[in-house]
C-alpha cells in the first residue's frame, strides 16, 4: 500500500512526552512516513522546529490558533513573518475563528485570522484552519482573501459548505470523526467529494476513531480513518492512500522539503 501522510498532528503536545518516540515509530510501522506538526501558540515555534529538524518526515507549520487566544499578543504575527524567514515552514497554522467556546473574544480572534491568512498570502504559503462553530465566517474571510489555498481541518460542516469550500481550492482534512457510525452527514459528503481535495489527518492526541473513544489518538491511527473511507466511496485502501498522500504532496508542496 502507498505510504500515508498525516495532515494534522501534535506531535509536540505534553501527552507525547512519556513516549513521542514510540508514537512516532509506531506511525512509521503503520505506514504513516510523514507528518505535518501544526504549531498553537508562540512558545510552541521554537519546540516544533526542533521536533521537525530531529525527525525526517516530520514537517512544521507555524501559527496562532484562536482557542490560545489568551496567550496570543498583537507583536506575535510580526514575530510569525520573522520566524518563516527560516524557510522550513510547509504552511502557516493552525489558524482560523472558534466560536464554540464563547469565552474567546470574537474581534480579536478575526484580527489574529485576518492578519495571518495576509501574512500567509504574501509568503505564498497554504494555510490549516480552524473552524469551530464558525465556519460560514471563516470561509467569508477566506474569500476575503483571494489568492490563498490550503485546508479546513476537522470539516464538519454541510455538503453545500462543503462544495463551497473545494470550489475555492481548499481542502477538507477528514480524521477520526468519520469513523464514528453517528457522523452520517460527513459519511455522505466524503463519499462523494472529489477526491483530490481530501486529507488524512489524526489530529493527535486529540479526536481518536470509534474504536479508540476516550483514549489518546496517534498519528498511527490514521490507518482507521483510511479504511473508513475507503469503504464508504468503494475504493481500495491503495487508491484512497495514494490519492490523499499526492493531495497532501501537491497543498504543502512536500517535495522542495524532501530531504
Amino acid at each position: 500500500m502507498s505510504t500515508l501522510i498525516d495532515s494534522h498532528v501534535h506531535l509536540d503536545a505534553a501527552a507525547f512526552d512519556p513516549d513521542r518516540e514510540a508514537v512516532i515509530a509506531s506511525a512509521r510501522q503503520a505506514g504513516v512516513e510523514t507528518m505535518i506538526v501544526p504549531a498553537v501558540d508562540f512558545a510552541s515555534w521554537p519546540r516544533i522546529r526542533s521536533l521537525c529538524a530531529d525527525h525526517h518526515g516530520l514537517l512544521p507549520a507555524y501559527g496562532l490558533h484562536p482557542m490560545y487566544l489568551a496567550q496570543h499578543a498583537p507583536e506575535h504575527v510580526d514575530a510569525l513573518s520573522s520566524w518563516l524567514d527560516d524557510g522550513d515552514a510547509v504552511a502557516l497554522g493552525e489558524i482560523g475563528l472558534d466560536f464554540h467556546l464563547a469565552a474567546l473574544d470574537k474581534p480579536l480572534q478575526r484580527e489574529y485570522f485576518a492578519r495571518q491568512l495576509q501574512l500567509a498570502r504574501a509568503r505564498d504559503l497554504p494555510v490549516i484552519v480552524h473552524a469551530r462553530g464558525a465556519l460560514e465566517e471563516v470561509m467569508l474571510t477566506l474569500r476575503q482573501t483571494p489568492g490563498l489555498r490550503g485546508v479546513v481541518h476537522s470539516f464538519s460542516g454541510s455538503e453545500q459548505q462543503a462544495q463551497q469550500l473545494w470550489r475555492m481550492g481548499f481542502h477538507l482534512g477528514i480524521g477520526g470523526p468519520v469513523t464514528y457510525e453517528r457522523a452520517q452527514r460527513l459519511h455522505r459528503i466524503v463519499a462523494q467529494m472529489p477526491l483530490e481535495f481530501l486529507l488524512l489527518e489524526s489530529d493527535a492526541p486529540d479526536q481518536p476513531d470509534a474504536h479508540h473513544r476516550g483514549q489518546r489518538n496517534e498519528p498511527a491511527r490514521v490507518i482507521e480513518v483510511l479504511r473508513q473511507i475507503a469503504g464508504l466511496r468503494g475504493a481500495s485502501e491503495d487508491e484512497i492512500a495514494s490519492a490523499t498522500s499526492e493531495n497532501a504532496r501537491r497543498l504543502f508542496g512536500l517535495e522542495q522539503h524532501a530531504g
